[in-house]
């Protein structure tokens, strides 16, 4: 599947995406804090969904922000059971683990489902190296067998800039996956607007109810245009950023003013190595005393200690639209 020729954007076009007074869903890829001695803090993470969920947002475990890659099995279940036990729906990375040159494992993917269906969460198909080995045809193939056996679950288009096996498929692909009727939505981490607003685009013409999660932690604003999202930005503030979509959703202007602070949020702590976002995280968790530490786990890059002050200047700006048990702003 090619990726069709299109005339480039006007300003007119851009403008006219706009959807003011949209009701957002928000979906938020929570941080698995780890302690000095490089334990998962189970009593921190358990307290952060908790927060997450109180804040509006619907937790997001087991994908990139909470360490999937690295977990073991029983963690990632365990994983599993403190977000199934929160009674509220989530969604949950399904992953598989593989290696550069294996084949696509169906079975693999369908076991990671029903681990996370079986607790009443819906499962993101995390990329693997054997299902994005696969051309468009293959790929959209793929997400078609895990669809016949699965009651839904979402998407997922990740960057190469977030992990080695990423990629981004054709517009055609991701077309042809809409029309897979078990898949109801999709997240988009390519952190390109184009790419994403010609999804939009698609999405409208072709299937509106589908769901287009923006993973752009560098254009968190695409909710404007018709995006919902799922990011990692959002467990630095999951209170700040369900304060933010209400004033989307009730027409004020503040919006602007506080997307603006998340959105510098984002560009400082998603630089390259984008994948140091998390140890910023783990930073501003420490900052805040959602942790007692900034532990993160030895594959994951830290970042300078010159963070620490950008950081806290940003969460002493933060703190009036939060409440310091972990509500949300009026």
């Amino acid at each position: 599947m090619s990726e069709p020729v299109r005339d480039p954007p006007t300003e007119s076009d851009v403008l006219e995406r706009i959807r003011p007074g949209r009701t957002i869903t928000g979906m938020s890829a929570v941080l698995l804090p780890f302690t000095a001695g490089g334990q998962i803090d189970w009593t921190a993470a358990e307290a952060h969904l908790g927060r997450t969920v109180r804040a509006g947002l619907v937790p997001a475990v087991n994908m990139d922000t909470g360490y999937v890659q690295l977990l073991t099995g029983d963690q990632q279940r365990h994983v599993l059971d403190i977000a199934a036990g929160a009674g509220v729906d989530f969604v949950a990375g399904a992953y598989v683990a593989d290696a550069p040159g294996a084949a696509f494992d169906l079975d693999g993917y369908l076991v990671a489902c029903e681990a996370i269906a079986s607790r009443g969460g819906t499962p993101v198909i995390f990329p693997s190296y054997g299902l994005n080995s696969l051309d468009d045809d293959g790929w959209v193939a793929a997400l078609t067998a895990i669809g016949d056996r699965v009651d839904e679950f979402i998407g997922f288009e990740l960057g190469e800039m977030f992990v080695p096996y990423g990629r981004i498929p054709s517009l055609g692909a991701y077309e042809a996956m809409l029309g897979i009727r078990s898949c109801t939505g999709a997240k988009h981490s390519s952190l390109s607007r184009q790419l994403e607003w010609d999804r939009l685009a698609t999405r409208d013409r072709v299937r509106p109810e589908f769901r287009v999660l923006t993973g752009n932690d560098l254009a968190i604003d695409m909710v404007m245009y018709g995006s919902d999202y799922l990011l990692g930005l959002s467990t630095f503030a999951p209170e700040a950023f369900a304060t933010r979509d209400r004033l989307w959703a009730a027409g004020d202007p503040g919006f602007h003013e506080l997307n603006d602070l998340l959105q510098y949020l984002g560009h400082f702590t998603f630089r390259p190595p984008v994948p140091g976002y998390r140890h910023d995280a783990a930073i501003m968790f420490e900052l805040r005393g959602w942790a007692q530490c900034d532990g993160t786990p030895p594959q994951v890059p830290r970042r300078p200690d010159a963070d620490r002050a950008v950081l806290a200047d940003v969460l002493e700006r933060l703190r009036p639209h939060e409440h310091p048990d972990g509500g949300t702003a009026a």
